[in-house]
């Protein structure tokens, strides 16, 4: 059961470091928010999700 969670938590860190590449911050902004993701994958997804840049695909 614990690999489901850490497949899951994987596909959303990955889901998200996509979405930050996608916006229109600067490059330093986007290494900082993709390292926070990386290095913290679960805390760093909660702050991403209420905090960090995301995407404009309009």
């Amino acid at each position: 059961m614990n690999y489901v969670f850490g497949i899951i938590i994987f596909a959303l860190d990955v889901w998200a470091i996509a979405s930050i590449i996608n916006t229109n911050e600067t490059t330093g902004t986007k290494i900082l928010w993709i390292l926070l993701v990386a290095v913290l994958p679960v805390v760093g997804l909660i702050i991403w999700w209420f905090a960090g840049p995301k995407a404009d695909y309009g």
